[in-house]
This record gives structure tokens, C-alpha cells and sequence, in this order.
């Protein structure tokens, strides 16, 4: 599977999920996932679209009518979406989408950058030729994608997943997926911010040549500076 067609696939998926996570679920639409995985995904992708936005209310009897479910398999994708910090559950008022402050987000980056810069020096080390042109497909992807800055974030996520792969450490990209969920509460206000998306491209551009020249020094250096632009915008 090429990246280009991972993309549509990933793409396609979202869509479809967009017109139907307001329908009942059924037998047909749950295999062959069980009925919480099926429920956790719907209100993470309406949280990731923004329908729910942060710090707004759960109506679990409300979302349990729309799915045509009891309340029990909802309650346990909210305590899914709670161990990813999407949820935030408060003592006798429910559930609500987590709201991310400033303190949430420089942490957040801080240990985003850690974890990825320290993959890329290992990528710098380690990778295939097969691999690194992988990335730079994957980048010139990016780069038509420039004005277009949904596909942008996607492509860029993309980018990022890669070089965990390659990086090879499981426990590093579970962390940063988590950590990536987070991140996306306040996505429209980083990468959407004006001149953003050109100077992310063009980051994204240095860390690929550092990584082309086998510099893990400079592959670690230059994600630690992404990140640090990214703090910037997003704050």
C-alpha cells in the first residue's frame, strides 16, 4: 500500500464516519468491532471535526437516543476517550470534552518534542533508502497540499507517524499517539494561523534533509525546533 492510497483510504474513512456517526448503530455497522470501540470513534471523530467542541457538556441520554443504545456501551467509550485525555469526567456533572489551557499545550509539546526528536535521530541512524523515499513522497505530498489546510494536517500527521515507524519503538508511538489526540483539541489554532502551514512545509523540509544526510544531531535539533514553532502558534 503506497502512502498516497494509505491517505485516501484514511480520508474516505473519515468521511463516510462523518455521515453516518449521527445515525443508530446496528449489527451491520458494528462488525466486527465491539459496540464502545464503535461508539469511541463516532465522539472522537466529532470532537476532532469540532462538533463538540471543547468544554461542552456530554448529553449521554441525548447521544444514547441518536445511536439507538443503552447508556452502558456509551459510558465505556467515554471512559476510552477519558484515558486518552480527550474526556474529562467531573464528579457528579459528567462528562465533557476536554478544554486544553496553556499549561495542557506547552506540556504537551514538550514531551511531543522529546519523544519525536529522539526518533528522528534514530531514523537518521537507521533508515532504508526504501524508507527515507518514503518520507520524501510523503513530503512532496505535503507540499502540494499547502492550500488545502485540512489535507495539510493530515499529510503532516502522516509524516510524523512514518518516521515513528521507522523509528521502530512501540511504546514511544503509543505515547505520541496519545499525545497527538490532545493536540488536534487545538489544531485549528496552530496550523490554521496565518503563514503557519508555509513555515511548517518548510520545516518539515529541514528535518527531512538532516534526516537524507544521516545527521541525527541536526534530525533531533531541527523536530525540537518544529515543535517549538508549533507551541508558538498554538498558544
Amino acid at each position: 500500500m503506497t502512502d498516497g492510497i494509505h491517505y485516501i483510504i484514511h480520508n474516505y474513512e473519515f468521511k463516510i464516519m462523518n455521515d453516518v456517526y449521527n445515525k443508530p448503530i446496528t449489527a451491520l455497522t458494528l462488525i466486527p468491532r465491539a459496540l464502545y470501540v464503535e461508539v469511541a470513534e463516532r465522539l472522537r471523530l466529532r470532537i476532532f471535526s469540532q462538533e463538540l467542541l471543547p468544554g461542552s457538556w456530554i448529553d449521554e441520554l441525548k447521544i444514547a437516543e441518536e445511536y439507538g443504545i443503552s447508556r452502558t456501551p456509551l459510558r465505556e467509550a467515554l471512559k476510552v476517550l477519558a484515558t486518552e485525555g480527550l474526556i474529562t469526567m467531573k464528579m457528579r456533572r459528567g462528562a465533557y470534552v476536554t478544554e486544553v489551557n496553556e499549561k495542557d499545550l506547552r506540556d504537551v509539546y514538550h514531551v511531543l518534542s522529546l519523544l519525536e526528536s529522539d526518533a528522528a535521530s534514530v531514523v537518521a541512524t537507521i533508515a532504508t533508502e526504501e524508507q527515507l523515499a518514503q518520507l520524501q513522497r510523503l513530503h512532496a505530498q505535503l507540499g502540494k497540499a499547502i492550500k488545502d489546510p485540512e489535507k495539510f494536517f493530515a499529510i503532516n500527521e502522516q509524516f510524523h507517524m512514518l518516521v515513528l515507524d521507522v523509528a521502530n519503538n512501540k511504546w514511544r508511538t503509543q505515547m505520541v499517539e496519545d499525545l497527538r489526540k490532545v493536540m488536534k483539541l487545538n489544531r485549528h489554532n496552530s496550523l490554521f494561523k496565518s503563514g503557519r502551514i508555509q513555515e511548517s512545509y518548510n520545516e518539515h523540509h529541514r528535518i527531512l534533509n538532516a534526516l537524507l544526510e544521516r545527521n541525527s544531531k541536526q534530525a533531533a535539533l531541527r523536530t525540537q525546533k518544529h515543535f517549538s514553532n508549533g507551541l508558538k502558534a498554538a498558544a
